[in-house]
């Protein structure tokens, strides 16, 4: 089970993920509460071990400027929101970056196609709620044999269950790990990726 810690923005929850087992991590470099600087996440990047994928989050940028701070952020990975196309995962790629492309359950059937992006995430209908939705209902888009990753509403309770329902491939996590709105506890992130991690012995 690949797990993605999100929106972590301190060294202290950046070494939880790491040291918890993590197999990424993210840094949302778009307008939120969780919102660091390029700047800022280069500074992270000294308490990830190399070669484990530091994830750059963007929102409604356009894909060549969420290249732009990515890089300038030292990160080698991109994650798009909103409503995107194929030329923006060209795009990611062109500029040597890799891309996790971001849908929604609301969205069109065709963007749940594989456009060549390396991961794609699947969140709630409507996202940042960080409530529980109908994770078995992502079963319908046909994504067997395809690494993608379920978001929305996931917490070390229900993470495991919520997985084994969608039939994900892995998972992330960024408000369900939270003391407050943006503020990680360290706790949670560790109980969070040893659930998600117990489920794939479980297997």
């Amino acid at each position: 089970m690949f797990v993605k810690v999100c929106g972590l923005s301190t060294p202290e929850s950046v070494r939880a993920a790491v040291e918890a087992g993590a197999d990424a991590v993210g840094f949302v470099l778009t307008s939120s509460p969780r919102e660091v600087t390029p700047a800022q996440a280069r500074e992270l990047l000294a308490h990830i071990p190399a070669g484990l994928p530091a994830v750059g989050v963007f929102r409604h940028e356009a894909a060549a400027d969420a290249a732009v701070r990515a890089r300038e952020g030292g990160l080698d990975w991109v994650q798009l929101h909103g409503d995107r196309t194929p030329a923006d995962v060209h795009t990611v790629h062109d500029a040597g970056l890799k891309l996790i492309r971001a849908v929604t359950m609301a969205a069109a059937s065709e963007a749940f196609a594989d456009w060549g992006e390396e991961l794609l995430l699947i969140d709630a209908a409507v996202p940042g709620s960080g409530e529980a939705w109908d994770y078995a209902s992502v079963r319908a888009k046909g994504l067997a044999g395809r690494s993608w990753l379920l978001a929305g509403g996931l917490d070390p309770a229900n993470v495991a269950g919520a997985a084994s329902q969608a039939g994900a491939w892995g998972v992330d996590v960024s408000s369900g790990v939270e003391s407050s709105r943006g503020v990680k506890d360290l706790a949670k992130i560790r109980d969070f990726v040893a659930a998600a991690k117990s489920l794939a012995a479980k297997r």
